[in-house]
């Protein structure tokens, strides 16, 4: 096959070259999940496990297979991955498609969007933990597989030994978390492509070790069953329904998955999921299983005990590897995550970088860089375990699978005419299984779950707060602002004094007159012989093609009106959009123009709006906010900013 670009941007050599990448970036989360499912459901250092018994492994495996079928398999492959925004998915996507058409005044759409917003920010919860489990788990290798030595007989001796192993692997984890945050710059198709035959290398080797073991227990096949997973959760009591928390780590990078759509295609995710992903997850799993039922003494680290002595060292260094390529896919589906919340107004603008000239969706947040970082350390230092860890994860990404089950509800529902019969049957069934999961995995939120949904909660608030703040504010303003055409028609007595060029007025709001240019009148006395005002919008949709990207109204002599329209993963580019008025025949060279910006300065008040407080957090983030000169990619030297101190 030759080299191409498909409709969504993606640049390709060939539809292998592309799957390989994506193995880099989509699926190392969910690649990952065999070195410490069985481990948390098994080992007696977990603080929820059950004995490993030839009955429970076998539905605890069972449990497993059919969780990734259902879920994964079913779920997402078949069903949510048709939610194609135009190239794009996630949360926020998918609530874009859901609401695509309503009302903003309606509540349905008021539900959708609350429900969006959430399970987008319990996304970000979940790119915290994802990036230090993974990595912490493959470090712990070095000490579950023996590389270190052997703890001494003393008990004095062996806690300090137990210590000191402790620091050490901390230590080797924030090292590599470090160097892994450090590189993202780099760009999401230049990692990927790094990152994509180790991840190969990766999935064939589970496939392998799970091999190497089936052949010693082949009656572990018959965990293919459902009814033993089912009978293991009718006869377990308690203990058995508990454990759903930790088989639901097996799925936890199923929404990492949707979320990175974006970057690879849908097509491309399905073909390495069902020809490599899963056959290799499914073997090792059964693999696990097949150790455990003879020797279930090995349930400390099963995954690291498949492989043979002179196997273990390698073994340790892939793995390590390996995770560090599963935080790559959440760091990537949280950077799109932001994209998509600044763009649609839920967050405040930030400075993004583009790092693909073929890829779109290729991009990389600093600050959110750095932010996953600082806290993905702290939870390394205050859990210091895979196991404390465990306990903190799945209660979020839960969540978010449930929400996705209801959004994509109401777009089968709404967008594309999916009958109820057809509908309501399929999300019951997904929903069913989501919430017996996300209510084992509460049992765990005073021992550690409680953080994710704290970040989550964190993150709600500022963007719901962000929306509620220049919602208010573009009230407020409006209130002192004229129409666009009572301004011309003021004007035309000819008592302003008119000076050469062409002067360009940012404004959000089209057709009412800027408070820049009021604010210009009232100082200066005079205006430009040619005016142009410019409202910029944000489509429910990733991408606006440039057929339409740009409308242009001639308001009256030498006044123009400018609407230009963007995608919520297109980063908007002013002087671009200038050039192409020229077909619609408004000359503008933006070297040449001066564009002016009004700059508010929030001042919270005791007026009706927000809370105090949340007045206050406005107000922080708005200064937080990319300079919109920046954001814009106007020319340096071309913009004069006019302040004015806003009442919310």
């Amino acid at each position: 096959m030759n080299g191409s670009t498909d409709k969504h941007g993606l640049h390709k050599l060939s539809t292998a070259t592309l799957v390989i990448a994506a193995l880099g970036v989509v699926f190392g989360d969910i690649g990952t999940s065999p070195i410490y499912t069985l481990k948390e459901c098994f080992s007696p250092h977990s603080p929820h496990h059950i004995t490993a018994t030839h009955e429970h492994i076998l539905g605890v495996v069972s449990l497993v297979l059919w969780a990734l079928i259902v879920l994964i398999c079913v779920k997402y492959l078949v069903f949510v991955l048709r939610a194609d925004n135009k190239g794009e998915g996630g949360v926020l996507s998918l609530m874009a498609l859901a609401s695509h058409g309503m009302s903003e005044s309606s509540k349905r759409r008021t539900v959708i969007v609350l429900l969006g917003l959430f399970g987008a920010a319990l996304l970000f919860g979940d790119g915290i933990i994802t990036p230090a489990i993974s990595v912490l788990s493959a470090v712990e290798g070095l000490k579950d597989g023996g590389l270190l030595g052997a703890a001494p007989t003393d008990a004095i001796e062996a806690a300090a030994w137990d210590h000191h192993i402790q620091w050490l692997i901390m230590g080797i984890t924030v090292v590599i978390l470090i160097v892994l945050f450090s590189v993202q710059f780099l760009g999401t198709a230049r990692v990927g492509r790094f990152f994509g035959p180790v991840t190969a290398l990766w999935f064939v080797s589970l496939a392998a070790l799970g091999v190497s073991q089936l052949v010693r227990g082949p009656e572990i096949l018959m965990a293919f069953n459902p009814w033993h997973g089912w009978h293991f959760l009718t006869t377990g009591g308690h203990a058995g329904f508990v454990i759903l928390g930790s088989v639901f780590l097996a799925v936890t990078g199923g929404e990492a998955l949707y979320a990175d759509m974006g970057h690879f295609g849908a097509g491309p995710i399905r073909r390495g999921w069902f020809a490599l992903v899963f056959p290799a997850l499914a073997l090792n799993y059964l693999g696990q299983g097949a150790l455990l039922m003879h020797q279930p003494e090995l349930a400390n680290a099963p995954f690291f005990q498949m492989a043979p002595g002179w196997a273990t060292l390698p073994l340790v260094l892939l793995a390590t590897a390996a995770t560090v390529i599963a935080s790559q896919a959440l760091i990537t589906g949280t950077y799109s995550l932001t994209l998509t919340a600044v763009q649609l107004g839920y967050l405040p603008r930030l400075s993004i970088r583009h790092t693909s000239e073929h890829a779109r969706g290729q991009i990389y947040i600093p600050m959110v860089n750095w932010l996953l970082m600082l806290a993905c350390l702290a939870l390394v230092l205050a859990f210091r375990t895979s196991s404390n860890l465990a306990a903190a994860y799945g209660v979020a990404v839960t969540m978010t699978m449930l929400i996705t089950t209801i959004l994509f509800y109401f777009a089968a529902r709404h967008l594309w005419k999916w009958s109820v019969l057809k509908t309501l049957p399929l999300c019951l069934v997904f929903g069913a299984i989501e919430l017996a999961f996300l209510s084992a995995n509460l049992v765990k939120f005073f021992d550690g779950g409680w953080f994710p949904l704290a970040v989550g909660a964190g993150i709600f608030i500022v963007m719901t707060t962000w929306a509620t703040g220049r919602k208010l504010v573009r009230v407020s303003m409006e209130r002192s602002a004229i129409s666009q055409e009572l301004l011309i028609k003021s004007l035309a007595s000819g008592k302003v004094v008119k000076v050469p060029g062409t002067a360009i007025f940012m404004t959000s709001t089209s057709g009412r007159t800027p408070v820049a240019l009021l604010h210009s009148l009232k100082h200066y006395q005079a205006i430009h012989q040619r005016v142009v005002f410019m409202t910029l919008t944000t489509e429910d949709e990733p991408w606006v093609p440039p057929s339409r990207r740009v409308e242009v109204e001639k308001l009256g002599d030498n006044f123009w009106r400018v609407t230009g329209r963007f995608g919520f993963m297109q980063k908007p580019n002013v002087p671009r959009l200038l050039r192409q008025c020229s077909a619609h025949d408004l000359e503008v060279e933006p070297e040449k123009a001066t564009f002016f910006l009004g700059r508010e300065i929030i001042i919270p008040s005791a007026k009706p709006g927000m809370a105090r407080w949340r007045e206050h957090l406005f107000s922080f983030a708005s200064k937080l906010a990319q300079q919109p000169a920046t954001y814009f990619q106007i020319p340096v030297g071309r913009v004069i900013e006019l302040g004015q101190q806003v009442e919310i």
